[in-house]
């Protein structure tokens, strides 16, 4: 099945204890990017709909609200959890009700700055709310920075953890309001003077911890115990991604989101087609040996960005900032107007968290930042929070950013050879997993920017598939060839700018022009060829192939491709459609 294993393996007794505790769904528990809700869905009545996780119309592998009432808040992205349990507190507050809300964020979701902003809030907004900060130390790959370095000295400090135990055994043997207060300001100034002042107290919540995440009679007995307090509580549990699981122990990495496994032995089946993220780090590992401008950022995600290699052989040319897109983006920035020429990779899902800085900082500027980003298209079994379809519409209007996505894996390194090269912001979007098959050149090639490429002439009707569908443009046009349609096919390679020469010739010359994308219609690639020619008054018909406007779900993409009409026999259909009523309306 695979799925987020590593996480749900770390969070088994820390969940069975939330709902020990409290009462779902007056009580409100929400999960930060939601991955590790796998022990939370087997409590709440999906136990026997498990084995359908991550497939077409079986359980998603995040929360969905509209999927069970136990499901408060859906979530797919790091650090928005925070914000949202402080929203659901202060709501609570007005209406006079008496729920407990609890929020649980990894270490990982603190170097989201939206969590910082949540945490400056707090204390104006509400006296009741537990957050439960589950230290892993690990979000995808291993957390790095200083947030992570400052949980780490809390947790590894013996002194203050034996201190900590000895100031609550105080308390609870002394009793009392006067005991009690005395209490809490030895255990206070004994944390100033052990520690760096523990943040969270400065902002307003107070600090337990860091206990077993894995105890679970502790855990119990812990949260029955914040669930009484009158003020915003932070407890920090120490979690071992994978717990229980060698294979997912050793490798937390591999383990955090996987396809299909061998149980036994933890090995997956390796591609025999490299995939585009690997062959993205493999070739920026080349370029760098002999341009020393070159540098690489990640957003806390080496592995899914194929950047480890990069790492590996060029450290000093490597940065992974954490879960921090907009943090990520003016890095970059700051690089570039140094003279450097920072690659950027975040998947396109991630990406639309940075969009202020593109266009505030990245573009306005004209700095040489190019945006690589990965999963662009569908996702699949990730569902509607991680598919790459909006990212065309919200880079498209941005003035002088050049946004484009190759055919294969070799036109793939010319494009980046090419974005190396260019004065100006880029960006480059490419599917998730393995390509053709097509194999780099040795000396990757300057591509033309805003020069597409004819794949095959016609005359009746014109294919333009953009990037990853240009094999299904290329099918569409042999059956189209057999029906007696002769159609052409061109790889457009440019979102922006757009051959407009190109097209316009063969919109001059063919009955039909039809587009297909792994995007959604609107203001995606085919919006931009419509907008084009009705600028250029050439009246031929567009047939758009694309996804709905709509947030698309979750399963396998051939699936969700018949579904909703991005396949050969959808194409062609419409085009043939539009062809004879072109013939009809000129006759």
């Amino acid at each position: 099945m695979g799925g987020h294993l590593g996480p749900n393996l770390g969070v088994v007794e820390l969940t069975l204890a939330l709902h020990r505790v409290f009462t779902t769904p007056k009580d409100k528990i929400l999960f930060d990017v939601s991955h590790q809700t796998y022990v939370h869905k087997i409590l709440t009545g999906r136990r026997e709909r498990l084995n359908t996780i991550r497939q077409y119309q079986g359980l998603n592998g995040f929360l969905l609200r509209t999927e069970s009432e136990h499901d408060c808040y859906g979530a797919g992205h790091a650090g928005t959890a925070l914000s949202a349990a402080l929203g659901f507190a202060a709501g609570r507050d007005r209406r006079g009700s008496g729920e407990s809300v609890v929020c649980v964020a990894g270490d990982g979701a603190f170097t989201c700055g939206v969590s910082f902003e949540a945490l400056n809030n707090v204390a104006d907004c509400t006296k009741r709310l537990i957050v439960v900060l589950n230290d892993n130390e690990w979000s995808i790959a291993k957390n790095v920075g200083a947030i992570a370095n400052y949980f780490n000295r809390i947790a590894t400090n013996p002194t203050y953890y034996h201190l900590h135990e000895k100031t609550a055994r105080l308390v609870e043997r002394l009793g009392g309001r006067m005991a009690r207060n005395l209490g809490k300001k030895v255990e206070e100034g004994i944390k100033n003077l052990m520690l760096p002042s523990v943040i969270f107290e400065e902002l307003g919540l107070r600090y337990y911890g860091p206990i077993d995440g894995h105890d679970l009679p502790l855990l119990i007995r812990t949260f029955e115990f914040l669930k009484t307090q009158n003020e915003p509580v932070l407890l920090h549990v120490l979690t071992k991604k994978g717990k229980g699981y060698p294979p997912a122990m050793k490798q937390p990495d591999k383990f955090h989101g996987l396809g299909r496994f061998n149980h036994d032995t933890g090995e997956t089946v390796p591609s025999a087609t490299p995939t585009y993220s690997e062959i993205l780090g493999k070739s920026l590992s080349a370029f760098a040996d002999s341009n020393a401008a070159l540098c690489a950022i990640t957003g806390a995600m080496p592995t899914g960005t194929g950047l480890v290699p990069f790492a590996q052989k060029h450290p000093e040319k490597y940065y992974d900032v954490g879960i921090a897109e907009e943090h990520a983006a003016l890095f970059a920035c700051g690089l570039a107007a140094q003279g450097f020429r920072p690659f950027l990779a975040i998947y396109s899902t991630f990406m639309q968290r940075a969009y202020d800085m593109i266009v505030h900082d990245v573009a306005l500027q004209k700095l040489n930042v190019a945006l690589c980003m990965d999963r662009a298209g569908l996702s699949g079994d990730d569902g509607p929070t991680h598919h790459g379809l909006f990212d065309i519409s919200f880079l498209r209007s941005i003035p002088g950013l050049v946004h484009m996505q190759p055919k294969d894996e070799e036109e793939f390194v010319d494009m980046l050879w090419t974005m190396l090269h260019h004065d100006g912001p880029t960006a480059i979007r490419y599917p998730r997993g393995p390509g053709t098959g097509a194999t780099p050149k040795a000396q990757p090639q300057l591509l033309e920017i805003g020069k597409a490429e004819v794949i095959k002439d016609g005359g009746q009707v014109a294919i333009f598939g953009l990037g990853n569908m240009l094999e299904l443009a290329r099918e569409a046009a042999c059956r189209l060839q057999a029906q007696g349609i002769s159609t052409a096919v061109i790889n457009p390679r440019w979102i922006k700018p757009l051959d407009t020469e190109m097209l316009d010739a063969y919109a001059r010359k063919v009955q039909v022009i039809c587009t297909v994308e792994d995007h959604v219609l609107a203001n995606g690639f085919g919006s931009a060829v419509l907008e084009h020619l009705s600028e250029a008054e050439i009246a031929t018909p567009v047939v758009r192939i694309g996804w709905p406007d709509a947030f698309v779900e979750h399963g396998s993409v051939a699936i969700l491709r018949k579904k909703h009409g991005l396949t050969v026999e959808a194409m062609v259909e419409k085009v043939v459609r539009a062809t004879e009523k072109r013939i009809s309306g000129d006759k």
